[in-house]
């Protein structure tokens, strides 16, 4: 590295060009090449940001805290005061029910203020540390620099006397100190950075009722519609409709034409339960017709909550479902929820036995986003179907099919990349209305670049294929979830599981398989 040269103009470029450097400048055997180094070094822009203005920010949230607390309480002692069994909205929904929801929603945006306060406190804190450690390092490099003095001339520079080498070797340790307080500087920040626009990306997801910005629905259906979680789950942890869902259904309902504007608030006001009105929604957002939703109302309305959840969502995440119970022999979680429909898993070829990977997590996935294809798995042509063993007939065809949509390989093994994302696209981008794009993941780096991008992607509600592999082989599974530091994966072995950003940054992905597949060498990003 010798000569001047630019550093890559982004936090992981900078932060990659000062771990070269630390390598480097130890090894600098002339005077001129380590002046060289340490201009380069230089060259790098300090952590950027405004500690004091993330702190005024803080302070702005914090005080908010307290407003939320207010309209808490009052919404509180409407609660105690005791309801009349009346109806509201244009959908038809108690009023009841309308103050419980509200209620949570007053204290999710308390939680989301007093979070956002926290990580910005957090980022301020923790700029403030990783700038005065750069200031620190780079008043080693001018030090080094000083010692060293000007350039040596081409002659000059064929030979170094004891004391040259004495000052060069000073200098060298003074630059080698300053370029490691440099790059932990760099480090810090970054991290710093990404976890705060993963946090605030999770909390911006999280301000549901907000995402249906459609004046076809009052503020009591929107309210509503995003407070419902499947039955006999932790609502919070499985809310029918994801924010990507809210947004894309009010974007549809504007779009409907005066009829089918009609047709689909009649459906949703003679809805049984909010759980139906939610599947509804799921299945405008999806992209499907008034007249499709319609006939999937048919077959869907009466049906109990737990009927509905059972056949509309494949996976549910438990409350428990991130503690950590440590590792198997195969070195995976022992940590992991089986996704079932009765006793049959959803699973590749239906018994795990076929390499159908691909295929298999990109039809769990759509049945993720897509009420009616999920349906179609579950009850059959008829929708009424609650027979285990019919599903995995309909499930390992579907499988099959899509299996051949991508030119998978022969006996039902493998697919390459460009068969992977066009299911991708046909499958998944046509519920989402997004373009899947490969990112190849060849480094810790690249990982960590692209691991914002998979957050927001997951918080909104859209999943991201991703593909692991190991001396054995290769496997594909999918990004469904994001709490925090971690990812929620589901494995199409029939299981979904918990792993850390570290975990996906530093080849631990075995953690959602097994040890033999650890590496994450690509993800399927919506853009």
């Amino acid at each position: 590295m010798t000569g001047f040269l630019r550093p890559a103009d982004s936090p992981a470029g900078r932060r990659a060009w000062l771990a070269g450097l630390c390598e480097s400048i130890p090894k600098a055997d002339s005077k001129n090449e380590l002046l060289d180094l340490i201009d380069s070094a230089l060259s790098v822009d300090p952590p950027q940001g405004d500690p004091g203005t993330l702190e005024s920010l803080s302070r702005r949230y914090r005080d908010r805290v307290d407003d939320v607390g207010a309209v808490h309480d009052r919404v509180e002692r409407v609660a105690r005061k005791g309801l009349p069994e009346v109806w509201v909205g244009d959908t038809s929904v108690l009023a009841s029910e309308v103050v419980s929801a509200a209620n949570r929603a007053v204290l999710q945006m308390g939680e989301a203020f007093h979070g956002g306060a926290t990580v910005l406190l957090r980022l301020a804190d923790a700029l403030a540390d990783a700038q005065r450690q750069d200031t620190e390092g780079r008043g080693k490099m001018r030090q080094a620099k000083s010692t060293l003095g000007g350039r040596d001339g081409f002659f000059d520079d064929l030979h170094e006397d004891d004391d040259e080498e004495f000052d060069r070797l000073t200098a060298r340790f003074y630059a080698s100190d300053g370029v490691d307080l440099m790059h932990k500087a760099a480090v810090a920040a970054e991290d710093a950075v990404r976890a705060a626009v993963r946090d605030l990306n999770k909390w911006a997801a999280e301000a549901r009722a907000g995402k249906m910005d459609t004046g076809e629905l009052t503020a009591v259906d929107k309210l509503m519609l995003a407070d419902t979680g499947a039955a006999g789950t932790p609502t919070e942890l499985n809310e029918i409709l994801t924010a990507d869902d809210l947004a894309r259904a009010g974007q549809r309902m504007d779009r409907l034409n005066r009829a089918d504007e009609a047709a689909m608030e009649r459906m949703l006001a003679q809805s049984g339960s909010p759980q139906e009105r939610a599947y509804l929604m799921k299945a405008l957002a999806a992209g499907h017709s008034v007249g499709e939703i319609a006939e999937f109302q048919g077959k869907i309305a009466g049906k109990d909550p737990e009927w509905l959840r059972r056949h509309l969502t494949p996976v549910v995440t438990a409350e428990d479902s991130m503690d950590d119970e440590g590792l198997a022999q195969d070195g995976s979680n022992n940590n992991k929820d089986s996704v079932l429909f009765h006793n049959q898993l959803w699973v590749q070829g239906g018994d795990g036995s076929e390499g159908t990977c691909v295929a298999s997590s990109t039809v769990n996935a759509r049945a993720m986003l897509d009420p009616i294809y999920a349906l179609d798995l579950t009850g059959g042509p008829s929708g009424q179907e609650d027979d285990p063993e019919a599903f995995r007939q309909r499930l390992v065809a579907e499988q099959h099919r899509l299996h051949t949509e991508g030119e998978g390989g022969d006996n039902w093994t493998g697919m390459g990349q460009e068969g992977q994302e066009r299911i991708a696209d046909s499958t998944l981008g046509s519920a989402t209305g997004d373009d899947y794009r490969r990112h190849d993941l060849d480094s810790a780096n690249d990982r960590r670049a692209i691991l914002d991008d998979v957050e927001k992607a997951v918080a909104e509600g859209k999943p991201v294929p991703v593909d692991v592999s190991g001396d054995e082989g290769a496997h594909a599974m999918m990004i469904i979830g994001q709490e925090g530091d971690r990812l929620q994966i589901y494995n199409p072995w029939g299981t979904t599981t918990w792993v850390s950003e570290d975990d996906f940054i530093n080849g631990n992905m075995g953690k959602a398989s097994n040890s033999e597949l650890n590496n994450a060498y690509q993800v399927y990003v919506p853009q």
